[in-house]
């Protein structure tokens, strides 16, 4: 079941990398397109936990990166990434309170990883990161995220769910 489960995250993160650069690029609003890799990670981070969520943040901030057509430092999407993974998995238990608690979840989780990946832009004095230009763009990533919730959201979850193991399997490995 454990390379199941490594299967079906690496799918996830590679389907929401591929969707996220590559038509949803289209339907970016100043520059901001619809992120479905924290939306991955948010479901991970809901349903299994902070360090869970934090690898697959790290591993798929680091695949986005590194996707064509990346115009920025390689790290700053994986950073943002285990952030986020790790501080919405220390939420989980508040925030599966149903629909509410998932867009509160992902509103902060976006405000946090969007914020950590503009900062680090203005730290490294990437070109074209500025303050007015961060200050734009965190409010459309926010709003971009918190309008994809309700319609991605309880579905990533339901899959994550399907794939942990029940309490009975997990006294049979040990």
């Amino acid at each position: 079941m454990p390379v199941l489960r490594m299967l079906v995250y690496a799918a996830l993160v590679v389907l929401a990398i591929g969707l996220q650069v590559g038509p949803l690029s289209d339907y970016a609003i100043r520059g901001v397109a619809p992120d479905l890799l924290l939306l991955v990670v948010v479901a991970i981070g809901l349903t299994y936990g902070p360090e869970r969520a934090a690898v697959v943040g790290f591993l798929g901030g680091l695949a986005l990166d590194l996707a064509p057509p990346s115009d920025h430092v390689a790290g700053r999407w994986a950073l943002a990434l285990v952030v986020v993974g790790y501080l919405v998995g220390l939420l989980r238990d508040d925030a599966r309170q149903g629909m509410v608690g998932m867009i509160v979840a992902v509103a902060a989780a976006s405000f946090v990883g969007t914020s950590i990946f503009a900062l680090s832009g203005l730290v490294l004095d990437e070109p074209g990161v500025t303050v007015s230009r961060v200050l734009e763009v965190i409010p459309v990533a926010v709003l971009y995220d918190v309008a994809l919730t309700p319609l991605l959201l309880p579905l990533l979850i339901a899959l994550c769910r399907r794939l942990r193991p029940s309490s009975d399997e997990w006294v049979r490995a040990a």
